[in-house]
């Protein structure tokens, strides 16, 4: 059995279930992209996607010795619609990929066991494990390595597990078969421009994330601008929208990992209870989740625009309570969210 063989059957055993290897290298067609979305300042306010173009654009830039990436993904896949929420309107809408344990966490922890299992098969192997951490192209290296393409909403697309898998990447000093890079399978679709609630798409496979609501509620420090806050509705925490109307989703199994299994009191949870967390409370509610990482008033800040969203009396009181907040986003988005309710009443 050759290596990449070898290598396939050990991820395979530990539950990857999208596995793939490509050469350590992106063409220039990588980095020319990269630049003019950068040029366009449509990272917003992620300044650390500028400080390392260089090693994002080029794996050899970032470790010399790199031969070959191989390309891993976890189906996160959800069970039921994670768009249904949307019509909750005293309850809040977060994210699939947020609803329990952190993915980077359990990927991570399998990247290392198959990491350890490549040193110790081959001894004169180098590996290097990332996931999400590092200036890594990780979509472009996952559809060399054929995992699948990046679709018109720039995020990958799989055939077998549509728009839902956690990507990680082993960087090693091996010279590993590649696999044919996956072809673009869109098509004339265009369901996932279409639906986004904030136009954030300008054009097919191109994204301004100062207009996406999961860059607003994750990324964006400050007040939220006010064009954006109506189409936001109950979206506290990211945006599935433009992944869940993926037609390629059909072929997509429902995942079977415990720690991507939604969490009861984070699936469409209260506005209400949420609004009323202190940072004690928001911490020991988040804990071991990737939401904790925002922090209390940033988090708060998004549960306003919902409340301000939801059309319900009953949450008026929660609202003008926010408005004294020490927290001066906070407080402002909490006025902006009484304000609207006293519209409805």
């Amino acid at each position: 059995m050759g290596a990449a063989d070898a290598i396939r059957a050990e991820a395979t055993r530990l539950g990857f279930e999208a596995i793939g290897f490509a050469p350590a290298r992106l063409g220039p067609e990588v980095r020319e992209r990269l630049q003019a979305f950068l040029a366009a300042g449509m990272h917003g306010g992620m300044g650390w996607m500028e400080a390392r173009v260089d090693q994002r654009a080029d794996p050899r830039a970032l470790w010399p010795e790199a031969r070959s990436v191989i390309a891993l993904g976890l189906s996160y896949a959800p069970e039921t619609d994670p768009l249904k929420s949307l019509a909750w309107r005293d309850r809040a809408t977060i994210s699939v990929y947020a609803r329990n344990r952190d993915y980077h966490d359990v990927v991570k922890k399998r990247l290392k066991a198959l990491a350890r299992w490549i040193v110790t098969a081959y001894a004169d192997a180098g590996v290097k494990v990332f996931v999400d951490t590092a200036p890594v192209m990780e979509k472009p290296l996952a559809q060399q390595a054929g995992l699948g393409w990046q679709g018109k909403h720039t995020n990958l697309v799989s055939r077998t597990h549509g728009s839902w898998l956690f990507l990680g990447e082993i960087y090693t000093t091996l010279d590993l078969s590649p696999e044919a890079p996956e072809d673009d399978h869109c098509g004339s679709c265009t369901r996932c421009l279409d639906i986004c609630p904030t136009k954030a798409f300008p054009a097919p496979y191109r994204l301004d994330a100062r207009r996406c609501i999961s860059y607003l509620t994750i990324e964006h420090h400050g007040p939220i601008p006010e064009e954006f806050r109506k189409p936001m509705g109950n979206r506290i925490y990211g945006c599935d929208d433009c992944l869940a109307v993926c037609p390629w989703n059909k072929f997509a199994a429902a995942h079977e990992e415990p720690a991507f299994a939604p969490r009861a009191e984070l699936t469409a949870p209260k506005l209400a209870d949420l609004a009323a967390l202190g940072d004690a409370a928001f911490r020991a509610l988040f804990s071991g989740s990737p939401i904790k990482r925002i922090g209390r008033n940033r988090f708060i800040r998004n549960v306003l625009i919902a409340i301000g969203n939801s059309a319900d009396a009953s949450l008026r009181e929660t609202a003008r309570a926010l408005r004294t907040d020490a927290d001066p986003v906070v407080a402002e988005a909490a006025a902006w969210a009484a304000a609207q309710l006293e519209r409805t009443a």
